[in-house]
């Protein structure tokens, strides 16, 4: 499992990051500042670097220069500064890539996937498989009985989320959580979804057995049998 260290002092930004890699299969471990990255990199070095460029004490830049004079980690800047120069800068300073504020949570897990997958580090998809249901995550594709389904992104992470997690009830305020990177959010975007989903997972969407609802808590996904 790869590991990612993000850096950003905007609490409500790094939840929503770390949430987002975590439930992509990343070990994540975050820290405020300049300072507290470059002491978590000296105690437990990560396989990438998500950098946030403003930040208190050693901005980004600094920290990124400093981590470059000992190591080759793949670093992929966060700025909410909209010049090109400013991101030049970051590319030569040794940043692998950006992302400009505001981002979407998804883009960013594709760009980390990216560089991890060409340094070597990128977690290998899985093939999840029940019964019938196979979910292919290196192809990106979900399969009934051998006949692709339909799925729009979103429905295909959530159905590779709850089919890593069999027998586990979440919340509609985790699934937001952990599926679409949000710590708040309306609560009707999952049943919406997860009606969706039962369309083309269940043999009867009335009557489901795969995409179960629990009451008072949310939803769990029972496995075939």
């Amino acid at each position: 499992m790869a590991r990612v260290l993000v850096v950003d002092d905007d609490h409500t930004v790094r939840e929503v990051v770390v949430s987002y890699l975590r439930a992509h299969e990343y070990d994540v471990v975050e820290a405020a500042d300049g300072e507290t990255a470059l002491s978590t990199m000296r105690e437990a070095p990560a396989d990438l670097v998500v950098l946030d460029l403003m930040l208190p004490g050693i901005d980004g830049l600094e920290v990124c220069r400093r981590l470059r004079t000992t190591s080759d980690v793949p670093v992929i800047m966060l700025t909410a500064l909209g010049e090109e120069t400013d991101r030049v800068v970051g590319l030569e300073t040794g940043a692998d890539d950006y992302v400009s504020k505001p981002f979407s949570p998804r883009e960013l897990v594709l760009r980390v996937d990216s560089v991890l997958r060409r340094t070597g580090a990128a977690p290998t998809p899985q093939r999840l498989v029940d019964g019938d249901l196979v979910v292919d995550e290196g192809a990106h594709v979900a399969t009934r009985d051998g006949e692709a389904l339909a799925l729009t992104g979103r429905e295909f992470d959530l159905l590779r989320f709850l089919l890593a997690h069999p027998g586990t009830a979440y919340s509609r305020e985790e699934l937001l959580r952990e599926v679409w990177g949000w710590s708040i959010g309306d609560h009707s975007t999952v049943t919406v979804h997860v009606r969706r989903l039962r369309e083309k997972v269940e043999r009867d969407p009335t009557r489901p057995e795969r995409l179960q609802t629990v009451w008072g808590v949310g939803y769990r996904w029972e496995t075939a049998t």
